[in-house]
């Protein structure tokens, strides 16, 4: 079975449709897919529904789709690098589902390893309880969340082999392999392609069991979300 694709855009043919689902892996600026997320643009795939922990920058990231208004729902839990995103929520285009930000890795965890729901403590008597089942466990109060699935996880890995295995760098794991889990389909980019076996088992954050296509990505820009700096002495 060849997992490998050409270019972005070839990895994704056949896979989108407007009104779908799809995980964006990364946190913040970091380790997001930037050469699918361009391809996924240039679909025009509309109405999308989008599970992400942000929604990148008003020019960068999942924000080149609000720019062209390609999102119709955000699952998220952190929105407040986006000026885009503010004014379309402000005005009623774009829906969002706010959450903890541990809710949410858990919600796309469980939805990979096919756990419906579980109860969490977070939350409870705040708005996002609201319209929730709530139970008490030990004598304390918890609300019970849902799993997440998409119809399709684009994730980016450090380096992969060709039967997608996947190893990622520092904090660009956090989000990606348990997107990659929770899609019913998973689209790997690469900063490195190498063959089979050329990876360390213990090297392997993700096995290829969870991707079902691989492309060596290009041109990364790595963009730093907020810049802090100090003078020198």
């Amino acid at each position: 079975m060849n997992k490998v694709y050409r270019s972005a855009a070839e990895a994704l043919e056949g896979l989108v449709f407007d009104g779908m689902t799809v995980m964006s892996g990364g946190f913040g600026l970091c380790g997001i897919p930037e050469n699918l997320i361009v391809a996924l643009r240039e679909t025009g795939v509309k109405e999308l529904t989008v599970i992400s922990n942000n929604c990148g920058v008003d020019d960068f990231g999942m924000g080149l789709l609000l720019q062209t208004r390609q999102i119709r729902k955000m699952v998220s839990s952190y929105v407040g690098e986006n000026k885009t995103f503010e004014d379309q929520y402000l005005s009623g285009e774009l829906e969002l589902e706010f959450n903890p930000q541990g809710t949410l890795a858990e919600r796309i965890r469980a939805g990979g390893a096919g756990i419906p729901a579980f109860y969490a403590k977070t939350g409870y008597g705040t708005l996002v309880a609201e319209g929730k089942e709530t139970r008490e466990f030990g004598g304390e109060m918890y609300v019970m969340e849902t799993a997440l699935a998409a119809d399709l996880s684009i994730v980016r890995a450090w380096k992969g082999d060709t039967m997608g295995n996947l190893a990622f760098r520092k904090t660009a794991r956090n989000f990606n392999p348990m997107m990659a889990a929770a899609g019913k389909v998973c689209v790997a980019e690469v900063e490195h392609l190498v063959q089979a076996g050329a990876l360390e088992p213990d090297q392997i954050h993700l096995p290829g069991i969870y991707v079902q296509r691989i492309v060596q990505g290009s041109r990364y820009e790595k963009r730093i979300e907020r810049l802090t700096t100090r003078e020198r002495a």
